[in-house]
């Protein structure tokens, strides 16, 4: 018989959204970077109302899979950045 898994401390959530805050600092682009800050604060203000543990586990678990495909998606966007970084840069 499989055991449910115990719910994550505040120290791991907390540990989490740092990552979240801190990943969205590598893209280089603005928006991107702004909407990575933006959507992690919306969700985790969404997510802090949940009472059920197993919800808990569930929205956990979710937001380190997320985590993952931010990391690499940061990495491919740093991979192809372009090496001008604004309109204004670009001389003609």
């Amino acid at each position: 018989m499989a055991t449910a898994a115990p719910p994550p401390s505040r120290k791991q959530i907390l540990s989490l959204f740092v990552s979240f805050l801190r990943l969205s600092r590598q893209f280089t682009d603005y928006n991107i970077r702004e909407y990575t800050k933006r959507r992690t604060i919306d969700a985790f203000c969404h997510k802090k109302t949940l009472t059920n543990p197993s919800s808990v586990v569930v929205a956990f678990s979710d937001g380190n899979y997320q985590l993952q495909v931010a990391k690499r998606q940061a990495l491919v966007y740093h991979m192809y950045s372009p090496e001008v970084k604004s309109i204004m840069e670009i001389k003609y």
